[in-house]
């Protein structure tokens, strides 16, 4: 078993102070993977002040500097990118071979990003005889999640280093070994002391410490719409600043015009890949009724041709979900959709046959749902997908738009079709024929989505503060 027991404050790897061990479950056995110490408040008052501390430093480097800092990471982070893969893999469910492409590899696309926005930033602009500057907002922290924990971690520490921010990463406790590892990864590349710091611990306890500290300048959330409140309220005592990025029930619209052999394996993957377990994931598949037999046909072939394995094997499989209380989410709703009256295609409720230990789902599939079944409402995060009939393309909009998120969109059908719709679909990013995230382009959501932007240009912003100097050409 991996142990984890020390935080990384002020360049250097500590002992918690009051800190609480924990066990971190393997969900593809339920046996203990590895270990952290869950931090205390003592733990986060030292690493605010080393980020502190630091920032005065830290924050006057020049651009080239830290271009060059991120490039030393980069080394660094794909000599580890084996490590950081296994960790995942082990301690949150994700297949190897998905580990290793799309979960370690997003971090290396978020520091190019980073890398690139810096060098076309404009710091300082003249408005008539003034100057307006942008400038690093202060001592940062960063509140990661488990699905895709180096996507978030990467998606914050890189533009954070970019502006000239100090930050102190608390990763969720349900997937830290990569964290660590990641920590390792820029002791090594020289990021001088106490300009990134790492204390593991829980929501309650770190989370809560970090957001209510007057010496933080902003907290960044990525989780669910619950505990993004709950940041939001311990954060509003010190009016500092909270970027969030939450929950989502994003539709895939298939428009008459669309391809159904490109636009239902297209849906069905992105649900699929990391078991369900996106925040972006289009669950909620609207076709029109007159199409909805045959878009079940084919959904129904793929989910339940969809394997079930080992996330310590490489495939094409999908794994487990992360634990138990995630698990028994998704059985209840599996179980509210057969009592609402939805149509089961494929899955249900229960383990995949064969499988007797670990948090597996069955890909399972509804068909006939409305869009006011409690399915249709609430995130799964799970791979369960709802095919949702709608009547005309008014109609489509209509049920797309009915829903408290807005994070984001997936579109298909014909160029004219797609232009007439997109504009009305209230969600952060709209995704056409299935089109991929792309780490340049701002990520982020309407309503209880969140707020904010991350990655390339957008997030490097999120971490400046603008100020005029009035006069400053008199």
């Amino acid at each position: 078993m991996h142990s984890y027991l020390n935080h990384y404050i002020d360049g250097t790897w500590v002992e918690s102070e009051g800190g609480t061990r924990h066990a971190v479950i393997n969900p593809a056995t339920e046996l203990p993977a590895s270990e952290i110490m869950l931090g205390s408040p003592a733990d986060v008052e030292k690493a605010v002040g080393a980020a502190r501390q630091a920032f005065e430093s830290f924050s006057r480097t020049s651009v080239d500097d830290r271009i060059a800092l991120i490039e030393r990471i980069l080394v660094e982070y794909k000599a580890r990118a084996g490590d950081m893969a296994e960790a995942i893999s082990l301690e949150m469910g994700a297949p190897l071979s998905l580990a290793k492409t799309a979960q370690v590899g997003s971090g290396i696309g978020h520091f190019l990003a980073a890398a690139r926005a810096l060098k076309e930033f404009r710091y300082e602009e003249q408005v008539g005889n003034s100057l307006v500057v942008h400038e690093s907002i202060g001592v940062v922290a960063l509140i990661t999640p488990w699905n895709w924990p180096l996507n978030q971690i990467v998606s914050k520490v890189a533009p954070a280093l970019a502006a000239g921010c100090t930050m102190i990463l608390k990763p969720s406790e349900e997937a830290p070994g990569c964290a660590a590892i990641f920590a390792e990864v820029l002791d090594a590349a020289g990021v001088p002391p106490g300009v990134f710091n790492l204390v593991n611990g829980d929501g309650p306890g770190v989370g809560t410490a970090l957001s209510r500290h007057p010496q933080v300048d902003m907290v960044s959330f990525t989780g669910s719409t619950r505990a993004g409140i709950l940041v939001a309220r311990n954060a509003a005592d010190t009016v500092k600043r909270v970027h969030q990025e939450l929950g989502g029930k994003s539709p895939a619209l298939i428009l008459e015009s669309a391809d159904l052999a490109k636009a239902v394996p297209g849906t069905l993957f992105s649900v699929l890949m990391n078991s369900g377990q996106s925040c972006i994931a289009p669950a909620r598949l609207l076709v029109p009724r007159a199409l909805q037999e045959a878009v079940a046909a084919r959904a129904a072939d793929m989910m339940k041709a969809t394997v079930c394995g080992d996330p310590a094997q490489e495939g094409r499989h999908i794994g487990p979900v992360v634990n138990k209380a995630q698990w028994d989410k998704i059985q209840g709703l599996i179980a509210k959709g057969l009592e609402e009256g939805a149509t089961l295609e494929a899955g249900g409720p229960g383990r995949p046959d064969g499988i007797e230990a670990g948090y597996f789902v069955k890909p399972t599939l509804f068909s006939n749902v409305r869009n006011d079944m409690t399915i249709a409402r609430e995130e799964i995060f799970g791979p369960v997908v709802t095919i949702i009939p709608y009547e005309d393309e008014e109609d489509a909009i209509r049920i797309a738009n009915d829903t408290d998120y807005g994070l984001s969109a997936v579109l298909f059908g014909d160029a004219e079709s797609v232009k007439r719709v997109a504009p009305r679909l209230r969600a952060g990013m709209v995704y056409i024929n299935g089109g991929q995230p792309d780490p340049n382009l701002p990520f982020g959501g309407y309503k209880q989505s969140g707020n904010g932007r991350e990655h390339g240009k957008y997030g490097l912003a999120e971490y400046m503060e603008i100020k005029a100097v009035v006069g400053a050409f008199a």
